[in-house]
């Protein structure tokens, strides 16, 4: 009672906490998010990267309404053509072949091995060799991602802001659906290490892109000139993460 009556005295405007539940659709079960955006000013559907989820943007106050039951089921017909169009969700199994920096490795499990996955040579083929538990195995080679990322993703952003003279105030790596990296305002650089799939020109693209933000906080044609001086393959790499991205999101780590 207090908390509303300070917000409406100082007239800030309060949104709920994001809803989440599983949404039916197309055969497949999605995580769907709603949020409540204070700008909006009608619902927006949008499937994540890989059709990993789905998120529907609101006004404030109808995160929980029957508009939003009724916006889902008139783009049903919608949804269950665009999934149709994605890849399927391969999910990270002894067998497959992930790609790591962009080239395709079979994944072996060796159950009787101990210590971290690390890639190697069998038949002149590259493969990642997994040890331990099978039911852990996509949660070690994702780890195995995360590590490659950090070693390789700091050594980059090292090397691009010793360029442009401004430096990072932090590095962190997630799991993110919507963006493969991030700068905020205060220098803290963020990466998907999914990025690790994509050859080595793609992710120091990437690292360039979002290190050229410590100078340039926008996407003027000032930053892209950083960007292309940092990285003089800057089009092409951004046409592959379009082309590419996708399916690179789609692999599941569950």
């Amino acid at each position: 009672m207090a908390l509303g009556f300070l917000n409406n005295m100082i007239g800030l405007k309060v949104t709920a906490p994001p809803a989440e539940r599983v949404h039916r659709v197309a055969g497949r079960e999605l995580p769907l998010r709603i949020v409540e955006n204070a700008r909006a000013r009608r619902l927006t559907l949008r499937i994540e990267p890989g059709g990993r989820g789905l998120r529907i943007t609101v006004p404030p106050g109808l995160s929980r309404s029957r508009e939003v039951e009724e916006f889902l089921d008139r783009h049903t017909g919608w949804l269950e053509q665009k999934l149709k169009k994605l890849p399927e969700r391969p999910l990270v199994r002894p067998g497959i072949k992930i790609p790591v920096r962009g080239v395709p490795h079979l994944i072996v499990h060796d159950p009787e091995s101990r210590g971290a996955a690390r890639l190697a040579m069998r038949d002149g083929a590259p493969v990642l060799v997994v040890p331990g538990d099978g039911e852990r195995l996509p949660r070690r080679v994702a780890d195995f991602l995360k590590r490659e990322a950090k070693r390789d993703i700091e050594a980059l952003v090292a090397k691009h802001s010793a360029t442009i003279g401004k430096r990072a105030r932090a590095i962190r790596f997630r799991d993110t659906k919507s963006r493969w990296g991030s700068c905020t305002s205060d220098g803290t650089l963020s990466f998907s290490w999914r990025i690790m799939m994509a050859p080595p020109l793609v992710i120091d693209y990437l690292v360039a892109h979002e290190v050229a933000h410590l100078k340039e906080m926008n996407h003027s044609a000032r930053f892209w000139k950083l960007c292309r001086e940092l990285c003089p393959e800057t089009d092409r790499c951004k046409d592959w993460l379009k082309r590419n991205g996708t399916a690179l999101q789609a692999i599941g780590f569950e």
